[in-house]
């Protein structure tokens, strides 16, 4: 049978590949240790897990509104004005079946064919192929690493057309771990008002920062900017939710209401057991957040030094998020692989490694490691790398 042309196009995800081919080594009985992990290591946190069984025992298990519970969109107007001092009303925010839904029912409604979209590299591997999916066209500006993998005003200004619709940011960034600051973001959301572009602000890792980093809202700039910005979040990473499937996108009325109908005919609405569960993360405690993010801080201080001393691997110290971005294109030449693909795939077959790499998101002299995994795993993976290159090396 014919397959659409646009299912035909897509690249498979390099993340889930590289989890998929550890997953077949370990079941061989191979002892695999996974750096390839995009989700927290932690259980959802207990009180909203009572709050789920109590919301199946009330009997909350039926449909809801196609945008979410009112109480939820009240929560996460509440928790944007607390966090970020942005005011938002509950019809400017919808809730979705997680943060990648939204964001590929935000490029359905946004986007018409041929319609430009700016990705700054590295990026999230869905980011290109929902915009193509949309009959969009990825836009690449280079996020260069002695940037700090961050783009620049002239950059961005130099890639604009006369068909660009949006440009898609992230800070902190998967897989950098990089923050835009204040007056970069500042710099970038005039621009884009200059323009009339909608900015497409990715903040899922946004309570995830380190070392006194703050996160940022490009929304926060001015009330011009807010009115070009559709904020994506959810309670995936911040709340260590990944499986529940809670992501929200707050903006101008129109395009969120484009969105829920779009919704409306496609997932009906969010899993309602969830979104009672979400109400109680955000209205609850935050000290399991807090708890997590020290841990994450910790390790990152723990294996950062130990990576960067492996020959040939270099390596940006990331502000958020939890991954690490080494550059392995020296590493790969030392030890004879004609590319860090190559080199990552070796990793995995003879060290026992699994990381995911950096062509996957745009970026091909790197790979993502991610340290969502206990000090302990992570520290002997490290030595694994260390030994593996070293052995190569002779």
């Amino acid at each position: 049978m014919k397959l659409a042309n646009r299912v035909a196009a897509l690249t498979p995800s390099s993340t889930l590949a590289i989890t998929a081919k550890a997953k077949e080594l370990k079941a061989a009985g191979h002892d695999v240790i996974g750096l390839g992990a995009g989700e927290p290591d932690f259980n959802t946190p207990e009180h909203i897990i009572e709050a789920a069984i109590k919301a199946m025992k009330e009997g909350h298990t039926k449909y809801t509104p196609s945008a979410g519970l009112p109480s939820l969109k009240q929560a996460i107007c509440k928790k944007l004005l607390k966090d970020q001092q942005l005011e938002y009303k509950p019809n400017e925010v919808i809730v979705g079946t997680g943060a990648k839904f939204v964001l590929y029912a935000l490029f359905q409604v946004l986007l018409n064919k041929d319609d430009e979209v700016i990705i700054p590299t590295p990026y999230w591997v869905s980011y290109p192929e929902q915009v193509k999916l949309a009959d969009g066209v990825p836009v690449y500006v280079e996020g260069k690493e002695e940037n700090n993998f961050k783009v620049t005003v002239d950059q961005l200004e130099a890639a604009i057309t006369n068909k660009t619709v949006a440009l898609v940011l992230n800070s902190p960034s998967n897989p950098t771990g990089m923050l835009y600051s204040k007056e970069e973001l500042k710099a970038i959301g005039e621009l884009c008002v200059e323009h009339n572009i909608l900015i497409v602000s990715d903040e899922i890792y946004e309570k995830l920062v380190y070392f006194g980093a703050t996160h940022y809202s490009i929304a926060q700039v001015s009330e011009e900017v807010k009115a070009k910005t559709i904020l994506i979040n959810g309670l995936s990473k911040s709340h260590s939710m990944t499986g529940w499937r809670i992501g929200y996108a707050a903006g101008p009325v129109d395009i969120i209401k484009s969105m829920t109908d779009l919704s409306s005919h496609s997932v009906s609405n969010p899993t309602s057991i969830a979104q009672y569960a979400s109400i109680a993360a955000y209205e609850g405690s935050q000290e399991p957040v807090e708890t997590m993010r020290q841990a994450f801080e910790q390790r990152l201080d723990v294996i950062y030094d130990k990576l960067v001393s492996i020959p040939g691997i270099s390596c940006k110290k990331p502000q958020g998020a939890f991954y690490l971005f080494p550059n392995a294109k020296k590493c790969a030449e030392l030890t004879g692989y004609d590319n860090v693909d190559d080199f990552a795939k070796a990793l995995l077959e003879e060290a026992l490694v699994a990381v995911v790499p950096g062509s996957g998101f745009g970026a091909p002299n790197n790979i993502r490691l991610s340290y969502a995994t206990s000090l302990e795993q992570l520290e002997n993976a490290i030595d694994r790398i260390r030994k593996f290159v070293e052995e190569k090396m002779k």
